[in-house]
């Protein structure tokens, strides 16, 4: 008799992963599979990235790395805070991990017990439910829309807040919806949450670097905030190195030591030549990777005007990351092609199956009246799959 953990029983599987794994089956039978439901860069690894990395393996990087990774990399990552966020930290208050999931996974595990309640403004990346789940917490889906611009207000947060609230996740720019909070918006936030001094913050900054003008302010800037707030980032987005498996936090010393603690009996350190790699990425000006910015920024722009022109994808302006977010609740209630469309998930699916279009269901980011769409695709891609769309939906 299979006998599984109640822990792994009531995990979701990702609903991205599962997304792409479904569009790789199809691919496999000779489908002609247009994916927009990763978030991946579509570029290669910057040269001079992929140098210090082979440097490494020649100076014989091959053992065991410290478990919060390599002084001279906390010591980049501390530089990096301070130049990009103004944010002062020391290599002590530095873990590096298998991935920024990893980092998150951590904060909570050390922070969360059992009842404890996660404050989760949606849209949320999929991850953020299921961690704290794995953490025996439960979570609070705090509610926004297309028409706010997926931004909560701080009204919102105090009706959300109870005895039991212990963290909240902020994720800006947002994956999924491209959503950039600003400073002022930002502040308004902190002076409901200073009223209550026993809730954490997490700010995932993972997809800071790609934002589109509008520049990204670090939750843990805000003076009153910085001890109670755990920034997280990472180099799998701006840098594309997403299989190199490099997450890391910033976070009072006390919540550090413990994430190494819990990191030294579960993975011990990152991989070593990833992180002398990132020592190279993290030292590098920021214009380096500017001409991927400038892609992803030329890409939004086609994305919005061709959807925009596709009855019933009700559109906004997302500021950062590489995704659009389409309100498509026009179509709930509808039946196109035979098959009726009651949920978001229902017009995924019919997507993937009568346009060849993998995106992902608004559900799995809570928010039931969008699907998102990657365009971390070349242009030529992004083209194709958007006239599918407008065929199949004619």
């Amino acid at each position: 008799m299979k006998q599984l953990s109640d822990r792994i029983n009531s995990l979701p599987t990702s609903a991205t992963l599962a997304m792409a794994a479904k569009a790789r089956e199809l691919k496999e039978q000779g489908k002609d599979i247009i994916s927009l439901s990763l978030g991946e860069p579509d570029f290669n690894t910057p040269e001079f990235i992929k140098e210090a990395a082979i440097q490494a393996v020649k100076d014989n990087y091959n053992s065991y790395s410290p478990v919060n990774g390599y002084l001279d990399l906390r010591e980049s990552i501390c530089k990096k805070f301070k130049r990009d966020n103004n944010l002062s930290y020391n290599p002590n208050q530095i873990v590096v991990s298998t991935g920024a999931k990893q980092s998150i996974a951590n904060v909570a595990q050390v922070l969360l017990n059992p009842g404890d309640e996660v404050l989760l403004p949606a849209p949320y990346w999929v991850s953020y439910s299921a961690i704290s789940i794995l953490a025996e917490a439960t979570y609070v889906e705090i509610p926004s829309s297309i028409d706010t611009d997926f931004k909560i207000t701080p009204e919102q947060l105090e009706a959300a807040i109870t005895p039991k609230s212990k963290l909240i996740f902020f994720n800006s720019p947002n994956n999924p919806s491209g959503t950039v909070y600003s400073e002022e918006e930002y502040r308004a936030l902190a002076k409901v949450l200073e009223k209550y001094p026993n809730i954490f913050v997490v700010s995932d900054e993972i997809y800071e670097h790609i934002n589109y003008g509008v520049g990204n302010f670090s939750f843990a800037a805000i003076e009153s905030m910085y001890d109670r707030t755990i920034t997280i980032n990472g180099v799998a987005k701006a840098f594309a190195m997403t299989g190199w498996r490099i997450g890391y936090i910033g976070a009072p010393e006390w919540i550090a030591k413990a994430c190494n603690k819990l990191q030294g009996q579960i993975t011990s350190g990152a991989n070593c030549i990833a992180q002398r790699a990132t020592i190279t990425a993290l030292d590098a000006p920021v214009t380096k990777i500017g001409y991927m910015v400038d892609e992803f920024h030329k890409r939004r722009d086609i994305v919005l005007d061709l959807l925009g022109k596709v009855k019933g994808f009700k559109l906004n302006i997302p500021e950062g990351a590489f995704y659009v977010f389409p309100d498509i609740s026009y179509f709930f209630g509808k039946t196109i092609k035979g098959n009726k469309i009651k949920t978001a998930s229902d017009f995924s699916m019919f997507l993937l199956e009568h346009a060849n279009i993998a995106t992902v269901t608004g559900e799995a980011f809570g928010a039931p009246d969008c699907i998102r769409m990657s365009y971390a695709a070349s242009e030529e891609q992004l083209r194709e799959a958007i006239e599918r769309i407008k065929k199949v939906l004619a």
